[in-house]
C-alpha cells in the first residue's frame, strides 16, 4: 500500500502563519496536521503501508525532513516530489507517479477525519464522503440504487448531491488511475481551468469501475484560522484518552489547567488558568493570563492578556488587553 499526499499549495487563507511554514505542518494539539493525517489513514488501513509521497512546493530540506519522520513514525519510506505549477488536483497526484502503481491511498493534506471502521482494500476504490449543507463549494458524489457512486460533479452550480469528497480515496488498481490522468494531461483536459482528479476517476467508473463511498464520523478542515482553531478544539476532544496531551517536562506553577488541553515540553504556566481548547508548543511562556481554546506555537511568550479563539505563532510575544489574534511567527503586539 502506497499513500500520495498533495501539499503543495500556499495556504493563503492561513497567513499569517504560512508565510514561515506550510499549513499542513501547522500543529494541532502538539502534532503537525499532515503527520495527524498520515497517522489517521494508517489507524483505518488493514495493510502494511510502504510508501508515502509527499507532494510539495519547494519548502526547504527541514521542511522535508519533518515530511520523512511522519511516514517512519507509521513504518513506512517517506519520499518529496515537488509540483512545480498549480495545474490541479490531477496534475498533484501524478507528480508522485511512480508510487501510483497498486493500491494506493491519496489523501490532500488540509483535512482530518474522525472514523471508527477498517478500510476495505479489496474493493475497487472508495471515495471518503460527508453530508454537507451547502455541496457548492465541493466535489460531490451521486449514487444508485445499490449504493454504488454513478457519478462525480466537481463544485456543482446546482444541486445534484450533498455527500461531499472529503479528499481522501483508495485505489486498487494505480496503474489504471495513472492511465487515466495521464489521457487529461496528455489532452489538455480541464475542467474549470483545472486537471481534476474526480474527471480521471469518473473515467475510470463509466469504463467499469465500481467506486464505493466511505462515510466518516467527522471532517475537520484546516482551511483558516477559526476552522483551525475549531479543528483544534475537537482533536483535543477525541484523543485525550488515547494520547498523553501534558508533558511532564511542562512547569505548572499556580496555575489552573481546564483539560482537554495540549502541554508540550519546557512550556512554564505561572499564575494563568489555561484551557480548555488550548494548545501550547514547546518552551512558551504564559504569565499571569487566561487562555481558552487557541493555539500557541513554540517559543513564545504569552503575558497579562486574555487569549480566546486565537492562534499565536512561533517566537511570538503577546501582552495586550483581550482580544483575538491570529499573530504570525516572530511577532511582537503589546497594547
Amino acid at each position: 500500500m502506497n499513500i500520495i499526499i498533495p501539499m503543495a499549495g500556499m495556504g493563503k487563507r492561513m497567513r499569517p502563519h504560512t508565510l514561515t511554514i506550510p499549513k499542513p505542518l501547522i500543529p494541532i494539539a502538539g502534532k503537525p496536521i499532515v503527520q495527524r493525517l498520515v497517522e489517521d489513514i494508517a489507524r483505518v488501513c488493514p495493510d502494511k503501508i510502504d510508501h508515502i509521497v509527499f507532494v510539495t512546493g519547494h519548502f526547504g530540506e527541514e521542511v522535508e525532513q519533518k515530511l520523512i519522520q511522519a511516514a517512519e513514525k507509521v513504518g513506512a519510506t517517506g519520499h518529496i516530489r515537488y509540483q512545480e505549477e498549480a495545474l490541479g488536483t490531477a496534475h498533484a497526484v501524478y507528480c508522485g507517479q511512480e508510487f501510483l502503481n497498486g493500491p494506493t491511498v491519496i489523501a490532500f493534506a488540509d483535512t482530518l477525519f474522525s472514523a471508527d471502521f477498517k478500510m476495505n482494500t479489496q474493493q475497487e476504490g472508495i471515495i471518503w464522503v460527508k453530508d454537507v449543507e451547502d455541496p457548492s463549494a465541493f466535489g460531490v458524489v451521486t449514487l444508485d440504487s445499490e449504493g454504488y457512486i454513478n457519478g462525480m460533479v466537481e463544485k456543482p452550480s446546482t444541486f445534484v448531491s450533498n455527500l461531499a469528497i472529503i479528499g481522501i480515496y483508495f485505489v486498487k488498481n494505480g496503474n489504471g488511475l495513472k492511465s487515466k490522468i495521464e489521457h487529461l494531461l496528455n489532452n489538455n483536459l480541464k475542467t474549470k481551468g483545472e486537471f481534476q482528479l474526480t474527471d480521471a476517476l469518473e473515467s475510470m467508473r463509466t469504463e467499469g469501475a465500481r467506486w464505493s463511498t466511505g462515510a466518516v464520523n467527522e471532517w475537520l478542515d484546516c482551511g483558516n484560522k477559526d476552522a483551525t482553531v475549531y479543528t483544534n478544539q475537537r482533536i483535543l476532544e477525541l484523543n485525550q484518552s488515547r494520547e498523553n496531551l501534558i508533558s511532564g517536562k511542562a512547569e505548572i506553577i499556580q496555575s489552573v489547567i481546564i483539560e482537554p488541553c495540549f502541554i508540550g515540553p519546557g512550556v512554564r504556566i505561572e499564575n494563568s488558568v489555561v484551557g480548555p481548547h488550548v494548545s501550547i508548543g514547546a518552551n512558551t511562556t504564559v504569565l499571569n493570563s487566561i487562555l481558552k481554546n487557541s493555539i500557541v506555537q513554540e517559543h513564545s511568550t504569552i503575558q497579562d492578556t486574555l487569549l480566546q479563539d486565537s492562534m499565536v505563532g512561533n517566537h511570538a510575544s503577546l501582552r495586550s488587553e483581550p482580544c483575538r489574534y491570529s499573530l504570525g511567527d516572530y511577532s511582537t503586539h503589546e497594547g
